[in-house]
């Protein structure tokens, strides 16, 4: 542990970099920049409202915050993952030729991915305003679920770059799984329209359980559950835990694939 400590520390700046250079390519030649990933949930959480608005705004409340933080936590996991799924195929011809500690790709296009998601989320102070909700100090207690949302993203990342080094048609599988992950987490519609049969399949959801924390900290005003924050951050490190295992057990072969 202690190696990897120190090897990080060692090549902190070209992490910083890799996650510098991430941000600006996504906004290169972009006339809006910064401001789309704020006008982008926003026009979406619009598009969703006026859809469903008929359908299920009278069984929720404050519809529009309740799509919008939805829709932002799912688009954080799933840029945040498919960015990382890719990140040490398209870094093959640096990784080619110098040594560069291989999971700082994955982890960089996370962490750019997520500063970017961060930035999004400023979208959400405005419609809390306009809904007519008060701000609160239990607002605070986002940091949660943000962090679970983090570090779930890093262990799925690094499970996702690991396997698609060996198997391409990686990225078709997991676009119909992420389907899956989006049409199970309530972006939408509310939970207490699932059969109570499948209830505890859709608990297994951990993108699930983040949406609805953040949900209660925003609008509902209620600090999350100690079950949920156990429940989130066993599920986290354990993704963790098996993603770093299953890069360094695999990361020496790379170069025969790549």
């Amino acid at each position: 542990m202690y190696k990897y400590i120190g090897n990080f520390m060692k090549y902190k700046d070209l992490m910083l970099e890799l996650v510098r250079k991430d941000i600006k390519l996504k906004y290169r030649n972009s006339f809006l920049g910064i401001l789309w990933s704020v006008l982008n949930p926003l026009l979406f959480m619009l598009v969703l409202t006026i859809i469903f608005s008929e359908l299920f705004s009278s069984s929720i409340e404050y519809f529009a915050l309740y799509v919008l933080i939805g829709r932002l936590i799912y688009a954080c996991f799933s840029e945040t993952t498919n960015y990382a799924m890719q990140s040490i195929v398209s870094n093959a011809s640096l990784i080619k030729k110098v040594y560069v500690p291989k999971y700082f790709f994955p982890l960089s296009r996370v962490s750019s991915s997520y500063i970017n998601s961060l930035l999004a989320m400023i979208s959400i102070v405005p419609v809390m305003f306009l809904s007519g909700i008060h701000f609160s100090w239990v607002n605070l207690s986002i940091i949660f679920p943000l962090l679970y949302l983090l570090l779930f993203s890093i262990g799925i990342g690094l499970i996702l770059s690991t396997i698609y080094v060996f198997f391409r048609d990686l990225q078709h599988i997991y676009s119909l799984a992420l389907v899956i992950v989006m049409y199970t987490s309530a972006i939408f519609y509310p939970a207490d329209i699932i059969p109570e049969r499948f209830m505890p399949l859709i608990q297994l959801n951990p993108i699930f359980k983040i949406i609805e924390m953040f949900r209660d900290a925003l609008i509902y005003q209620t600090l999350p559950s100690v079950a949920s924050n156990l429940f989130c951050l066993v599920y986290s490190l354990i993704f963790i835990c098996f993603g770093l295992f299953l890069f360094y057990k695999k990361q020496d072969k790379f170069i025969f694939y790549l």
